[in-house]
């Protein structure tokens, strides 16, 4: 892998892992021992050299379905909430029956996304891993499958961790899968697909090339992968999919060989509360600025005022984080609201000074203060 991105992935020393449903159990359910301990060797390997490495791990309702004897994947919340809870265990059993003889201590961490999305959990969850971390162990994170219902999931293990590498302030994220990387079609289906070593901006054409899900016990595919990349590049931080049926291929990619995708982020590093604003909270509402504060906003580095509202959408509390949309509705910005969607809808287009004259109060000038909001880059220019 040549060039600055290379430099950028030889050099990182806190790294996520992910590996998938088939990766784990292939498409049967029952887990692959001798690749579950080809991968751990290797990654104890690595952990032996000073890489500090949290695993990020899917598997659990796979392996749920083959100890229960199942013929096909969940579909109900409890059907794969009771797969997961049988087959979580029975997955860090194993891990730990591998890691263990390598001398390597491993720490289950499982999130919901209200882990995530609520600011005190998030801390929580962020300063965790940085002590797992400190104490020289492997966290091995997943979703918490057996509590979580539509409204707290993550959905896939992709999003989780490219969020569990924003937690971490992981210097590399490698998305490890039975491809050898991102394709310009599915390999699967068409033969022409060619693969792509380096991405620089996610445009239309590269969305496009995204498939569907790759076995019937997974749940994500390319496009999850898609979107676990667009967070790591706003977040900076360098995201690798690789062939993980291929022996050695995670350390071929801490050396900088060219192997699979490289997802070339940007290249400042956002701050762990911008990220959270971007990523970790959900949006509760829109506003829709003029051209005005849209440049104040992006060239200035101005914070909202309400005279720059033209537009408000939703129902939002004052602290809930808003989408910040130009008027070519294209989104510029998520930050935390000052005041109410109500309240907005009463004060937009208005100057400051006016605002204790409409509401009665005036707690403050802006909309979203400047500390409070994060640009979305669209990577694309």
């Amino acid at each position: 892998m040549p060039g600055r991105e290379g430099a950028k992935v030889r050099e990182a020393r806190r790294i996520v892992v992910k590996v998938g449903t088939k990766i784990i159990c292939g498409n049967k359910g029952r887990l692959d021992l001798p690749h579950m301990e080809s991968l751990a060797q290797e990654m104890a390997a690595l952990w032996r050299e000073g890489f500090e490495v949290i695993l990020v791990s899917s598997g659990a309702i796979g392996a749920g379905v083959g100890r229960l004897g199942l013929s096909r994947k969940p579909r109900t919340i409890p059907e794969k909430q009771a797969a997961a809870a049988v087959g979580q265990g029975v997955l860090m059993q194993r891990y730990e029956t591998l890691f263990t003889p390598c001398g390597v201590i491993v720490a289950q961490v499982l999130l919901t996304r209200d882990d995530i999305t609520n600011r005190e959990r998030y801390l929580n969850a962020r300063h965790t891993l940085q002590t797992l971390l400190g104490f020289r162990a492997v966290p091995i994170v997943n979703e918490n499958d057996t509590v979580a219902v539509e409204e707290i999931r993550f959905g896939d293990n992709d999003t989780l961790a490219a969020l569990v590498a924003c937690l971490a302030d992981a210097d590399l994220l490698v998305l490890l899968t039975d491809l050898d990387g991102y394709y310009t079609a599915d390999p699967h289906k068409n033969k022409g697909a060619q693969l792509i070593p380096e991405i620089h901006a996610i445009t239309p054409e590269i969305e496009a090339a995204a498939g569907g899900c790759g076995s019937a016990l997974a749940t994500g595919g390319m496009g999850t992968k898609l979107a676990a990349a667009k967070i790591a590049m706003q977040a900076g931080i360098p995201l690798v999919i690789a062939n993980g049926m291929k022996e050695g291929t995670l350390t071929a990619v801490l050396k900088g060989e060219r192997r699979g995708t490289i997802f070339v982020p940007l290249e400042e590093r956002m701050q762990a509360r911008k990220l959270w604003i971007a990523f970790g909270s959900p949006v509760q509402g829109r506003l829709i600025v003029d051209a005005g504060a849209a440049g104040a906003l992006l060239k200035k580095g101005k914070s909202l005022l309400p005279t720059g509202v033209v537009g408000v959408e939703g129902s939002f509390a004052v602290g809930n984080v808003v989408s910040i949309v130009d008027p070519s509705a294209q989104e510029i910005a998520r930050g935390i609201s000052n005041y109410d969607a109500q309240a907005l809808k009463m004060i937009k287009g208005h100057n400051s000074r006016e605002i204790k004259e409409i509401l009665g109060y005036h707690d403050y000038d802006e909309v979203v203060h400047r500390d409070n909001l994060t640009l979305i880059s669209h990577n694309d220019s």
